[in-house]
């Protein structure tokens, strides 16, 4: 299986940053890669139960993905499940995302990503580029 793992430093405190990646008002802000919207979401990260979301660019093309959460320790992670809904909104291979924030030196926080059990290295190369362009746009609410 594959995987992505990513590290990004914040300005903001791991509180702070927490609220930015688990609360449902904030999660749409940054959700999904530059492009895209979210025009339907179930999503608070800040307990454990079931999410989803659809994603869509441009073209109006939608993109479903679903899971659990199934673990949240405030402010330091929150784990999920996750997975691709095809045409016919079947679920597929099933992957998780790890969000791990960590108190700097600074004052800051480090946010470690990693999306894990991926299909394969086309599925992590995908996901990688998806996550690198959504942390962007929370990168922009760290002002």
């Amino acid at each position: 299986m594959s995987e992505v793992r990513i590290e990004r430093q914040f300005k903001a405190p791991p509180q702070r940053l927490f609220a930015f990646l688990s609360e449902p008002a904030n999660i749409v802000k940054w959700w999904g890669p530059e492009g895209m919207s979210v025009p339907q979401a179930q999503m608070n990260f800040t307990q454990t139960g079931p999410w989803s979301s659809v994603m869509m660019n441009g073209e109006g093309q939608r993109y479903k993905v679903t899971g659990e959460v199934v673990a949240v320790d405030p402010p330091n992670s929150i784990e999920l499940t996750w997975a691709w809904h095809d045409a016919s909104d079947l679920r597929g291979h099933e992957s998780r995302v790890r969000l791990q924030v960590h108190p700097t030196d600074t004052g800051g926080s480090l946010l470690i990503l990693h999306h894990f059990n991926l299909a394969n290295d086309e599925s992590a190369k995908g996901h990688r580029e998806g996550w690198e362009s959504a942390l962007r746009k929370l990168a922009a609410m760290d002002n």
